[in-house]
């Protein structure tokens, strides 16, 4: 999906900025039937060929590949009158991410965004520990339709995946025994009941509303969301259950001592798939909505300039369930042989003007195996957790440009394996995660601008290979023995007293966050 975003500062509008292609079937039929039908026939085999069709009941998907949701995006016709397919599926530049910045407004633009994270940097607390004399969290029992239910539905979200073994288990995913202890197949959209299933067990939890400084509102939105991308149904139907959700919560007693600022969503696809644009049919309009505006959001990807919007992990695959399971993986991963110096794990993008990865993909293929190796994600090896953490694992420097949004779940694969992100875009991580990662974005990853790369001013291979040794290895050494830890969601039942995960890291400062209100 595309993303397009205009230079804000807080409290200004939010809306998406896209192109909105309309569907004019109408017009298609009345044409198509003066095509000779051997010319249609070629069409319709063309079309087969390059795609994925799908029949579910009176709704046809076609489907075409993406990696954001497991390889395949899919267009839905029914029944149903004015269908409208999103414009991210169908403009040239369609899978990757464009803020919109002009030239002259990006150091603006980028100072504001800065201004922001020091802002959200003030919330970190500096104990390791919970601090429930801050006050207690109250989980809301909400009606089971704004959740589980919602989860139930895992192998009818997409028509072409069942996900339910990718969100059983409380959201963690079937095991994984070939990588050890804590590795589960974890869906990248599963941030939601991880997080739920979580909470429910923290110490800091209480029952009586009047007890409690944090509020947390356990509705599974990016599963809600993402149950309707691919469907042929209204706006209205889309932003039903958020409406109602929104009403319910403020019917509850708690809500108007702070309108909302104590309350906190975690929502599990990235801030633009709930900033519906006017006249546009992709996502909802959850966080447009007037109520949500004071509400603390956690998102896997931020709005840059929403200050109540704040980045969290991306779900890997790796949930420790004590210190010695992260330990373990620590030790494991720094005596990893690093037998490719970079490698790329992912697909080109072909008609995306924008897209870097083509030249990226050309630059390693032209090198030698030694040097950077080529992961094409459109063979389906991407999809196998074994595969992705073994090619990481084995390499010093992972390539990781947009995708189809600024962020990609496959940063934090790479640093959990102790390979050096590639970064092309900020926007990527470092205005995302002032939480989990440091400010000082030199120790943990390399910055290679990506007009550099577009205008082929600069070779990624050649720039890479020039990075001393030494200094890799001190990279390496801070992400496994001083990030990793605070990257991974334990599992269900985990118990740190060494570290802190990237769970308790949140829940903690959230606790410091609405102290201060």
């Amino acid at each position: 999906m595309a993303v397009f975003v205009s230079r804000k500062k807080q409290r200004l509008s939010k809306k998406i900025q896209a192109d909105e292609v309309g569907f004019f079937s109408s017009f298609l039929a009345k044409n198509l039937i003066r095509l000779p039908s051997a010319i249609l026939i070629l069409a319709f085999i063309y079309i087969w060929s390059s795609s994925t069709t799908l029949l579910s009941g009176n709704i046809l998907h076609l489907c075409v590949s993406s990696r954001k949701l497991n390889n395949l995006y899919c267009l839905s016709a029914g029944t149903q009158p004015n269908l409208q397919i999103p414009a991210s599926l169908l403009s040239n530049d369609s899978t990757v991410a464009d803020f919109g910045v002009k030239a002259d407004e990006n150091s603006t633009s980028y100072r504001d965004v800065e201004e922001m994270l020091k802002v959200h940097r003030s919330w970190i607390s500096e104990s390791s520990t919970a601090e429930c004399e801050r006050g207690g969290i109250y989980v809301y029992e909400l009606p089971s339709k704004f959740n589980t239910d919602l989860l139930a539905q895992c192998g009818e979200m997409l028509p072409w995946l069942n996900l339910c073994k990718y969100l059983s288990n409380g959201g963690f995913g079937e095991t994984i025994q070939t990588l050890g202890p804590g590795w589960h197949d974890t869906h990248q959209y599963a941030l939601e009941p991880i997080f739920h299933s979580r909470v429910l067990k923290h110490p800091c939890r209480v029952y009586n509303h009047n007890e409690a400084k944090l509020f947390y509102v356990p509705y599974y939105g990016g599963l809600d969301v993402l149950r309707w991308h691919f469907k042929n149904v209204s706006n209205d139907v889309k932003d039903s259950m958020g409406v109602e959700l929104l009403r319910w919560v403020q019917s509850q007693g708690p809500w108007y001592k702070n309108l909302g600022r104590d309350h906190v969503f975690v929502l599990g696809k990235i801030s633009w798939d709930f900033r519906r644009k006017d006249g546009s049919s992709w996502g909802t309009r959850l966080l447009e909505l007037d109520g949500m505006h004071n509400t603390i959001k956690l998102l896997i990807e931020r709005h840059p300039w929403d200050v109540n919007d704040i980045g969290i992990p991306h779900p890997t695959f790796f949930h420790p369930q004590t210190d010695d399971d992260v330990v373990m993986w620590q030790l494991k991963v720094i005596k990893s042989k690093r037998s490719n110096v970079i490698s790329f794990a992912g697909a080109a993008r072909p008609n995306s003007q924008e897209s870097i990865r083509s030249i990226l993909i050309e630059q390693c293929t032209s090198s030698n195996k030694r040097e950077c190796k080529f992961l094409n994600c459109t063979s389906g090896q991407c999809d196998r957790p074994e595969i992705i953490i073994g090619l990481f694992k084995e390499s010093e420097f992972c390539l990781q440009p947009p995708g189809d949004s600024p962020t990609r779940k496959s940063i934090f694969d790479s640093l959990v394996s102790g390979c050096i992100p590639v970064l092309f875009d900020p926007m990527t991580a470092y205005y995302q995660y002032p939480w989990h990662l440091p400010e000082d974005h030199d120790k943990y990853s390399v910055f290679i601008d990506k007009d550099e790369v577009r205008n082929r001013t600069v070779n990624v291979v050649e720039r890479l290979l020039k990075i001393p040794e030494r200094e890799r290895e001190n990279m390496r050494r801070y992400i496994v023995f001083e990030l990793l830890p605070g990257l991974v969601y334990g599992d269900l039942n985990s118990k740190f007293d060494k570290f802190q995960d990237a769970y308790s890291i949140s829940i903690n400062n959230l606790l410091k966050r609405v102290s201060r209100i």
